[in-house]
């Protein structure tokens, strides 16, 4: 049996982003979650994608730059 490694780090979002991230966090009580595993599970669903993680990584972030 393999054991699971866990990391922490920290994460700097905009706060309409971390608003949004609590409002799914509130509206899933019942799991009993919180915000990190919100974030791992997108992070998962992203990361078992056909894409390229490389380009679509760069695709976002200069989305994300020309939102600001």
């Amino acid at each position: 049996m393999t054991s699971k490694i866990t990391l922490s780090f920290g994460v700097r979002m905009d706060k309409n982003l971390v608003e949004k991230l609590d409002k799914i966090v509130k509206e899933s009580e019942y799991l009993n979650t919180n915000r990190s595993e919100v974030i791992e599970s997108i992070l998962k669903a992203f990361f078992k994608s056909k894409f390229n993680h490389l380009e679509k990584s760069r695709e976002l972030v200069i989305i994300g730059r020309k939102e600001v």
